[in-house]
């Protein structure tokens, strides 16, 4: 996905210097929003983020971990492209893939480490002759052609004979890649009365560049890694094939199961409480998600409404989940053209497989009626706390009271029947790809309106617990 990305921005080859610095910036936000992470790790297109070992972040589940992390991360990289990029704009929503790997041991992580810096060198090495090769006038073929079978010193012999570039002079950036840990640093927090600055210790992300970041040398200078992840007994060399194979190792779920990606947003009451929404809903938000959904299933193919065929699981779950955030961001003056963004958002995703079309129709209607649930609750607190009640005297009045109870107090004290309220509220939203041409404006479903090509993506507010629906819409659950 990303060789796409770079192509259609035009970055430098073979290496943006930018680009690399933006991915190094969106790292370092990484680690100061997630305490647990304490060293990163990155080169080319790639991250990789070191949780402590005793870590209990999200119950060290790999779906929440690997999708906030990758969600964050496409965040804070939309939200920071001008700043690296001002006269360039951001063409399209990136996404990126993630994984977990469990590091048993310090030697298992010195492995890793070593194995993604050694990838780091051989990458750029090639890249660097390819693309100089490429500049000076060959084809892609003939590149590819030339540095078949070539070894590092006949890439390095190459540079310097054909091009007068010595390879080990180049930018560490480019060569080495970038480490990024927390280290303890002066800071002014503030100033006294006589204009004198006031300084504290706070561990902070730094950037280095190291030619070994695996050697026992790297770890011993930089004692914050040493207390945080422990220490190598002893140097290496050439990574154990064994170990590779275990990095590489992809958990994928079932075959010929309908596979279920859920994403929540990652501590939202407070998101949508910073930017003030509108309580018990707020439609443009709600809007925006719905767009945000729209460009899943526009992006990814595989998905008819809410399933897909089998992958890899946590690809699928760390690109739906930074695709959808990325696209938040970029969205998000579409439908709050008046409000500043305050911080990146984040979303976590985890994926279920269901085997039979009846279990997948028993989840969708379990989120439905939730929906109601927690629709039909909220709208009374929120009436009770805008007439006056605190919150705990709204949620001590609503305690055990029934449907047709909160229906009562609604219509009762506030002049509101629940059931003319927007549908957008009571019954959530659909989006799915139309097999028929149908009518629709901004992407919703709706009647008197010109109609939209077959395979539209749309949104509908409907009811999916009933039968009628899936006999409307057959190809939902259909293989094609």
């Amino acid at each position: 996905m990303y060789l796409l990305f770079s192509q259609v921005h035009e970055f430098e080859k073979p290496n943006d210097e930018a680009a690399l610095n933006l991915l190094n910036s969106c790292s370092a936000a990484v680690l100061e929003e997630f305490p647990d992470i304490i060293f990163a790790y990155g080169y080319s297109d790639e991250y990789s983020f070191v949780f402590k070992k005793t870590s209990r972040f999200y119950q060290r589940r790999a779906s929440k971990i690997l999708s906030l992390v990758a969600s964050f991360f496409a965040a804070v990289y939309v939200t920071k492209w001008k700043e690296f990029f001002p006269q360039r704009k951001l063409e399209y929503t990136p996404s990126f893939t993630s994984k977990v790997v469990s590091c048993a041991s310090p030697e298992v992580l010195q492995a890793y480490l070593a194995w993604r810096q050694q990838d780091c060198h051989a990458n750029n090495q090639y890249e660097t002759c390819f693309w100089m090769l490429v500049k000076s006038g060959m084809t892609i073929s003939e590149a590819q052609e030339l540095l078949k079978d070539t070894q590092k010193q006949q890439k390095n012999e190459l540079l310097f004979h054909k091009f007068g570039i010595n390879y080990k002079t180049l930018p560490e950036l480019f060569r080495q890649g970038s480490c990024l840990f927390k280290k303890k640093v002066e800071e002014t927090v503030k100033h006294d009365e006589n204009g004198n600055p006031v300084k504290r210790l706070r561990r902070k992300a730094v950037l280095v560049h190291s030619e070994n970041i695996a050697a026992r040398s790297f770890w011993n200078e930089h004692p914050s890694l040493y207390n945080d992840l422990g220490h190598f007994s002893k140097d290496i060399g050439r990574v154990e094939p064994d170990f590779v194979r275990s990095f590489q190792f992809e958990n994928k779920l079932l075959p010929l199961t309908w596979v279920v990606v859920r994403i929540d947003g990652s501590h939202f009451h407070r998101f949508s409480d910073v930017h003030e929404f509108e309580k018990p809903n707020d439609e443009q938000a709600l809007k925006l998600m719905n767009s945000c959904a729209v460009a899943v299933l526009q992006e990814f193919e595989d998905i008819h409404f809410g399933y897909g065929v089998s992958d890899e699981y946590s690809k699928i779950i760390s690109a739906i989940a930074s695709l959808f955030t990325s696209t938040y961001v970029i969205k998000w003056g579409d439908f709050f053209p008046r409000k500043e963004l305050k911080y990146p958002p984040s979303f976590d995703g985890r994926a279920v497989c269901y085997p039979t079309y009846k279990i997948l129709l028993d989840y969708l209607a379990w989120r439905q009626v939730d929906c109601h649930i927690n629709n039909q609750y909220n709208t009374c607190f929120w009436m009770l706390v805008k007439s006056g009640k605190t919150k705990t005297q709204s949620q001590d009045y609503l305690k055990g009271t029934q449907t047709r109870e909160k229906n009562e107090l609604l219509s009762s004290q506030f002049g509101i029947e629940y059931n003319t309220l927007p549908l957008i509220f009571r019954m959530g939203s659909s989006v799915l790809r139309s097999k028929e041409a149908v009518a629709v404006e901004n992407g919703v479903v709706v009647s008197g309106k010109k109609l939209k090509r077959e395979g539209e993506v749309v949104v509908d507010h409907c009811n999916i617990i009933e039968r009628g629906f899936w006999e409307e819409h057959p190809h939902i659950l259909s293989y094609s």
